[in-house]
């Protein structure tokens, strides 16, 4: 899912779709309006699934499209591998996803997690 805003309105720290992926916001810059057009934008972004680095250049009048990112907790039903199946703890669904190498130790079964989705990916969301 996701909706649609004016550039201006964009902020640090929220989120972008740059190239059909969800991004994290790290800096905006803002031209002033010259003498033959309107205010750029310069927008740098990380990606949240894949940790790339993404920009774009537009008017602060471009319309561009935010996603909606949703923070969830799950509960760790199994673990295979390097493969855990998780169950929704709002609506019970369950569904499997790969663990990072970095969390392999900090995702046991039975304990519940946090877990971040977004136009359709999911990445578990650790905090230490």
């Amino acid at each position: 899912m996701k909706q649609q805003v004016e550039v201006k309105e964009l902020k640090e720290g929220k989120y972008v779709i740059i190239d059909d992926e969800a991004c994290v916001i790290k800096s905006i810059t803002k031209s002033k309006p010259g003498k033959h057009g309107a205010a750029k934008a310069r927008v740098e972004a990380i990606g949240l699934f894949d940790g790339q680095k993404r920009s774009f250049i537009g008017s602060v009048a471009t319309k561009v499209y935010v996603p909606i990112v949703e923070r969830k907790s799950a509960q760790v039903i199994s673990i295979t591998g390097d493969i855990a199946q998780l169950m929704d703890m709002g609506d019970f669904s369950t569904f499997e996803i790969v663990i990072p190498e970095e969390y392999k130790d900090k995702v046991k079964e039975g304990e519940e997690i946090s877990y971040i989705t977004a136009l359709g990916k999911v990445k578990l969301d650790i905090r230490t």
